[in-house]
């Protein structure tokens, strides 16, 4: 599924002459937005797409708008102690991508700080986690010990992004291939980048998770 970029609205002729002069050089003053770079192919802000009302090609998250595909299975993760959606897993038969949104400040990037954050967390699990360049930016290559379903120990291998966006940033962690081999052409990687982050009004610290709502048709299935 492909989003298309959204259209501006109205019919206002062009401007001419010196108007014209001065909104171009408005236009040239205007500070870009984080990640507008590394999100050229997506993931998407919400301004930046046409949602339709009615898709049967998405689900409506509230925060993430997501891919709905033949093949593709979609999970949300509960905390158990406030029974809030805390992420959402949309897996095939290859591997997966968790998704996680959180606010940002309007020209700053949390990044940095969230990504040392993860490192010190794998680090007291025993795990490692090291950075390399990736499609969206830095990115950490976690690899944590787990313990099997027949009770062995093994290794667990995940990339993990942090993309930021106009006043949030996307965690996107990626398991199984994506993790091992990563493609841009891939089915995960692609279904990354037709997400859709919707911010909204309200007031949010920066890193706070943004609302995960379930809607009605998810729980009538």
């Amino acid at each position: 599924m492909k989003f298309g970029r959204k259209k501006s609205e109205g019919s206002e002729a062009a401007p001419q002459g010196d108007q014209a002069e001065e909104t171009a050089a408005v236009q040239a003053d205007a500070p870009a937005q984080p990640g507008d770079s590394l999100r050229s192919e997506g993931p998407w802000d919400v301004s930046e797409v046409d949602l339709p009302e009615e898709d049967p090609t998405r689900v409506d998250l509230g925060s993430l708008v997501v891919p709905r595909r033949e093949g593709l299975e979609l999970q949300l993760q509960v905390d158990q102690q406030t029974q809030q959606v805390v992420a959402v897993v949309l897996a095939d038969k290859e591997g997966a991508v968790e998704l996680r949104a959180f606010a940002a400040p309007r020209n700053g990037d949390i990044w940095d700080d969230v990504r040392q954050q993860i490192a010190a967390e794998v680090s007291r699990r025993g795990g490692t986690a090291s950075e390399a360049d990736g499609p969206w930016g830095t990115e950490l290559r976690v690899v944590l010990k787990v313990t099997t379903p027949e009770g062995q120990t093994g290794t667990q291998p995940s990339r993990v992004f942090g993309i930021p966006g106009p006043r949030w940033m996307l965690r996107a962690t990626f398991f199984g291939r994506p993790a091992l081999e990563p493609s841009e052409n891939g089915t995960i990687e692609q279904v990354l980048r037709d997400v859709v982050v919707r911010r909204g009004g309200q007031p949010f610290a920066p890193g706070e998770a943004l609302p995960l709502t379930v809607p009605s048709e998810l729980l009538q299935e």
